[in-house]
């Protein structure tokens, strides 16, 4: 037997940490996301590739911002273009708290998709928006990491690219919070963001 001051103890703890986890458990179902919450996963971790300039760029880059990561290629016939004006819409939309969103574009081409391709193009949706590329075997692990599916898909004397729709969203302090929907309009990501942006800690 425990001494009763020490019960009294273990009990005030016990009474702390379930008052703090319900506390939290209430805040997370305050939270009404039109995306998947993937809060906690153990995949989405980071992602080490170049940019336009060369450099090369980790997610702890962008601590203290939002970063939401969209994986495609630059001759995408309709998905890509769809997205990333989409997200250059969030941006304008969430107001002047879209200084905080950051995009990132992130190549599963990189055998066409250059560096001077990758910022004319993400350029051409938003000037903040940032393309990265890596080799075919850099861009395998980044999509592995993200559980993004990809592949090359013939057609006639060139290809083209089957791959994932998924848009990933990540929280100020980098940790990973929502995989958003493609079907989803510039309206429910930015609902979603400012949530996040309103319960931040």
């Amino acid at each position: 037997m425990y001494p009763t001051s020490h019960m009294s103890q273990q009990r005030r703890q016990f009474l702390a940490v379930s008052l703090a986890l319900g506390l939290a458990a209430c805040d997370r179902k305050s939270l009404n996301f039109n995306s998947i919450d993937i809060t906690g996963a153990d995949y989405c971790r980071d992602f080490k590739l170049n940019d336009s300039d060369g450099k090369q760029r980790q997610l702890s880059d962008f601590r203290g911002r939002y970063v939401l990561v969209f994986f495609g290629f630059t001759q995408c016939p309709d998905i890509c273009p769809t997205a990333l004006a989409r997200a250059a819409a969030v941006k304008q939309k969430l107001g002047k708290d879209g200084d905080q969103l950051q995009v990132i574009f992130i190549s599963i081409d990189p055998e066409r998709d250059t560096a001077d391709l990758m910022r004319a193009y993400t350029h051409n949706f938003d000037p903040s928006f940032i393309g990265l590329r890596g080799s075919a075997e850099q861009t395998k692990r980044v999509a592995d990491e993200f559980k993004v599916f990809y592949a090359k898909v013939a057609t006639g004397s060139s290809y083209t690219m089957d791959h994932s729709t998924l848009s990933y969203l990540f929280d100020s302090t980098g940790k990973i919070r929502l995989a958003m929907r493609h079907e989803h309009s510039a309206d429910q990501f930015a609902s979603d963001i400012r949530q996040l942006m309103q319960h931040a800690t």
